[in-house]
């Protein structure tokens, strides 16, 4: 007997899941995001302290290896711990496509989850900024924060874009290898692997960002951390509302795509979409 579902039980599974998403009272779906925000981000603060010297010693290749298993540790919370993160929700759609969930249904799930997310990830960046723990390393914690956040707010739209699009396929794979496992060490390891191959590669998480921008637009405020970096005159599109539209919005739509197509669409037109044909035609 195999230790792990096939991926045709996978889609099946996922289709139930999907169901009970789409039915989840709003009270539930609101808590759940918002864990789910503060976990993706204790993986986000997690990895931004684990590096932030670490190039200069191993260089950089080991040092967004090192960067991406640490950060695993926030999809393996959401996964095993059970939260609503909108990301992994996306593998929704092909429940959608199947007929099962209304278009409706899907997006309330996606919109409240998504605020939720938003709002936890905020909610872990207050704490984590009043902790006082980027003053780490002569600052050097603060300086890394500041630094991935300009990284990212200064991305043109299409590579934003196209990085959300991997990284999101690689998302709903680990949370597809997640449901394969039968144990917990299965699970684990099922998400330990694409998570490690995002970040490692560095492709952009929405959700995520909602917790690497906003700690360095704090961080930015405070001339020590600034001077720190070195970054002086580079902060010009660290800016709110360069966060929100100049990459929120473009790394968002990739992650839609990568997920919910090439992940949730894709195996819903391998697996179940025969299936629903027969089904309609009586023949099952």
């Amino acid at each position: 007997m195999a230790g792990f579902l096939s991926p045709s039980e996978v889609c099946k599974k996922v289709e139930e899941t999907s169901k009970q998403k789409a039915e989840m009272p709003l009270r539930c779906l609101v808590i759940l995001g918002i864990l789910a925000g503060v976990y993706i981000g204790f993986g986000a603060e997690l990895s931004t302290i684990v590096t932030h010297d670490l190039t200069e010693h191993l260089g950089v290749g080991f040092s967004k290896f090192l960067a991406g298993s640490v950060f695993s540790v926030g999809l393996m919370l959401v996964v095993i711990g059970g939260a609503e993160l909108f990301t992994g929700n996306c593998l929704m759609l092909g429940c959608v496509m199947q007929h099962n969930i209304k278009v409706g249904k899907l997006l309330r799930n996606w919109g409240t989850v998504y605020l939720s997310n938003f709002v936890g990830a905020l909610f872990l960046v207050g704490i984590m900024y009043y902790s006082g723990l980027w003053k780490a390393g002569h600052l050097g914690v603060g300086a890394k924060a500041l630094a991935i956040a300009n990284g990212k707010a200064n991305l043109p739209f299409v590579e934003a874009f196209c990085r959300g699009i991997c990284c999101n396929w690689l998302v709903c794979l680990a949370v597809w290898l997640a449901v394969a496992g039968q144990d917990i060490v299965s699970k684990i390891l099922g998400i330990y692997f694409p998570i490690m191959a995002f970040v490692a590669s560095g492709f952009e998480h929405s959700i995520a960002n909602m917790y690497f921008i906003p700690m360095g637009l704090l961080l930015k405020g405070n001339s020590s951390v600034v001077a720190a970096s070195g970054l002086t005159e580079t902060l010009n599109n660290l800016t709110w509302s360069r966060f929100l539209i100049g990459n929120l919005i473009p790394v968002t739509l990739g992650n839609i795509v990568g997920g919910a197509f090439f992940v949730g669409g894709a195996y819903y037109s391998t697996y179940l979409r025969k299936k629903r044909v027969l089904e309609i035609k009586g023949e099952l």
